[in-house]
């Protein structure tokens, strides 16, 4: 299609790490590239405007939350995600299959120390071959989402890329269960599909590549997803319970997944993972990663993390890192941003975030320009 497609441009000859442009309606996105997450249509503590002259192409909202609040039939009126948040720039939304994992479940970060369980709380009241019955966290009012209100939802939102409606079981799932859900999502999968081609509406479809750890049943499904007309490929489901399981599973994944067509990491975005990650391929990563760390104080530089409120920074009138191009760097001291966490003002978490999302601009212009020289 006109509207959407991978330009692929180079791949390295140490590794499967590519460069390539991926073109939609509202613009290019440079791969490989960062995708920083605005949950309600805004990247905590920044403005869209803000967040477009700091270079991110593209960015991740989440459809389950705007079905909530506002509703996406507020942003169809709106004349859509775009005009609504003032965002010209490329828009990915996810499916609100993930809420069946974090909502039934608990977090990543829970599944990730073992401490994922089945909740109690009767936020998902029924997972059944039509859908998933939800429990408003607002509200308490009743929910179904299914693939084909998903894909509606994401209709109403007009993002550039959609991603199907999926089930993301726990890693300490049953074997048993775990076939179970990959076979169910690969039917809601291809509903998805079907309901995204009975109104295209310029918007791409990314598929969710399933499976766990499991290598065979993510063999299944690359296989059975890539005879199907999608756009793209996501990774989902659970990654492992540590960076190498993940990076072990990926590079049996990435072989399988057509090579003309673009491909994004979901939920996935720390700097240790992307580092790993590029070498096999991974065109998007998404993550709330750099944006939750500049809440907290800490702030990513090419030397570490720096610690905002750490003493010895009160009488640094030096910026955050020197070289750096960011706003916040050419404007103001780490003294001044040291000072502002300490009094509690809501100005240091915007300062923060500015060069902490400046910070993964750049890191993957770094990464895109090694690729081309083959040093990766």
């Amino acid at each position: 299609m006109s509207y959407f497609y991978f330009e692929h441009i180079h791949t390295s000859k140490r590794s499967r790490a590519r460069v390539g442009k991926i073109h939609t309606p509202h613009g290019v996105i440079d791969t490989p590239n960062f995708v920083g997450v605005g949950t309600h249509g805004t990247l905590k503590t920044l403005d869209n405007t803000l967040v477009e002259s700091i270079g991110l192409q593209l960015m991740f909202c989440n459809t389950y939350h705007l079905m909530l609040q506002p509703g996406t039939e507020v942003v169809k009126k709106a004349g859509g995600l775009h005009n609504f948040i003032q965002r010209k720039m490329p828009i990915i939304t996810d499916s609100g299959g993930f809420q069946v994992f974090s909502l039934a479940y608990g977090s990543v970060a829970d599944e990730l120390k073992s401490k994922g369980c089945k909740k109690t709380d009767g936020m998902v009241l029924k997972i059944t071959e039509d859908g998933v019955l939800f429990r408003s966290y607002r509200d308490g009012s009743k929910m179904l989402l299914t693939p084909e209100t998903s894909i509606g939802a994401q209709k109403d939102l007009g993002a550039d890329i959609m991603i199907c409606f999926d089930e993301l079981p726990p890693y300490h799932i049953d074997p048993k269960k775990l076939k179970k859900s990959l076979d169910r999502t690969h039917r809601w999968e291809k509903r998805s599909l079907d309901a995204h081609k009975a109104n295209p509406n310029n918007q791409a479809l990314y598929a969710v590549v399933h499976g766990g750890i499991d290598p065979e049943l993510r063999r299944i499904s690359c296989e059975y997803l890539s005879s199907l007309d999608f756009d793209g490929f996501s990774i989902g489901g659970s990654l492992g319970k540590t960076k190498q399981e993940m990076h072990t599973m990926l590079s049996t994944v990435m072989p399988r997944l057509p090579e003309n067509k673009p491909n994004h990491l979901l939920g996935i975005g720390d700097l240790e993972s992307i580092d790993m990650c590029v070498p096999l391929g991974i065109d998007t990563f998404d993550s709330s990663y750099p944006t939750r760390a500049a809440r907290h104080g800490v702030l990513l530089t090419s030397q570490g993390n720096l610690k905002t409120t750490k003493a010895s920074n009160a009488a640094n009138f030096g910026p955050i890192e020197e070289g750096c191009t960011c706003f916040t760097c050419k404007k103001f001291s780490l003294a001044y941003i040291h000072h502002l966490f300490k009094a509690n003002e809501i100005t240091g978490l915007t300062l923060a975030t500015i060069h902490n999302l400046h910070f993964m601009v750049r890191l993957m212009e770094r990464y895109r320009e090694k690729i081309l020289n083959d040093e990766i």
